[in-house]
């Protein structure tokens, strides 16, 4: 593999420290203030909800996520990002054209059988253009770095893409559970606290009835979310909510807030949705 395929990082020093002792101490507290406040539960989640602004905005809300993957850290070797686009417009969903991606922790390398496996699927190409600059996939990759032992990932990133497209494709990787999905996705943005707690209460609602008609601007990773929310029922996924707040809870100023969620969903064969 050589160094010009791999995706350096973008957003290092900005959204998350880019100095690895840094980090790696903000995301040992943050997840182990988590781990220790939110016990496992007997099985890993399917998929998680997680916000990916800078980490002393939605670090906290994110570590609760994953804090429910840690004590399958040897179980998950095959995570699916998915993350709307923030700096280039695309149609339908883009693909890497690198073989990994680098944090200051170190390099990950891109699943090439899951990339493979969806590589002709409709509304799907390689968008290397939209990768290069993106942070809602990127934020992520710490913490898996942090939890999980030994992993692949599949970093998708959604522009304007229809629910049976991303559907499709998160149906083609489902797997078994070796396989997690992250949908990386803030809630509302810049409203007054009072009014973003109302709005994010309300999408939360909708996101636990798994109704996948989910508006980007209560939302901006809607459209990865839809597409988990139209096969949710399917897969007889149970979703619940794991945390809810704003800037205006981890940052002070509460008069333009960006809200955020941590939300699991796990698969439940004994139950059937109606």
């Amino acid at each position: 593999m050589g160094r010009s395929n791999i995706r350096p990082p973008a957003v290092a020093g900005l959204f998350y420290p880019g100095e690895v002792e840094v980090l790696d101490a903000m995301l040992g507290s943050l997840l182990k203030l988590a781990i220790d406040s939110h016990p496992a539960r007997g099985r890993a989640p399917k998929a998680l909800l997680v916000p990916h602004a800078g980490y002393i905005y939605s670090g906290a809300t994110a570590a609760r996520g994953y804090a429910a993957l840690a004590p399958f850290s040897e179980q998950i070797h095959r995570v699916v990002i998915l993350g709307p686009t923030h700096r280039v417009a695309v149609a339908g969903i883009a693909l890497p054209a690198s073989d990994a991606f680098r944090t200051p922790l170190g390099t990950v390398a891109i699943d090439q059988e899951a990339l493979a496996a969806i590589r002709d699927l409709p509304g799907v190409a390689f968008h290397d253009n939209a990768h290069a600059h993106e942070h809602s996939l990127e934020v992520q990759l710490p913490f898996l770095q942090a939890l999980l032992q030994d992993f692949t990932v599949l970093p998708l990133a959604v522009g304007h893409a229809e629910p049976a497209t991303v559907s499709a494709v998160i149906e083609a990787l489902w797997g078994g559970p070796e396989t997690l999905f992250v949908i990386s996705s803030d809630l509302s943005h810049y409203h007054s606290y009072e009014e973003a707690s109302a709005l994010d209460g309300e999408t939360v609602r909708r996101v636990l009835s798994l109704q996948p008609e989910i508006h980007p601007e209560r939302a901006c990773g809607a459209y990865p979310l839809n597409g988990l929310l139209t096969l949710a029922r399917r897969h007889h996924l149970a979703p619940r909510l794991i945390d809810l707040c704003n800037s205006g809870d981890t940052a002070g100023d509460r008069s333009r807030v960006v809200g955020y969620c941590a939300i699991a969903f796990d698969e439940d064969e004994e139950r059937v949705l109606h």
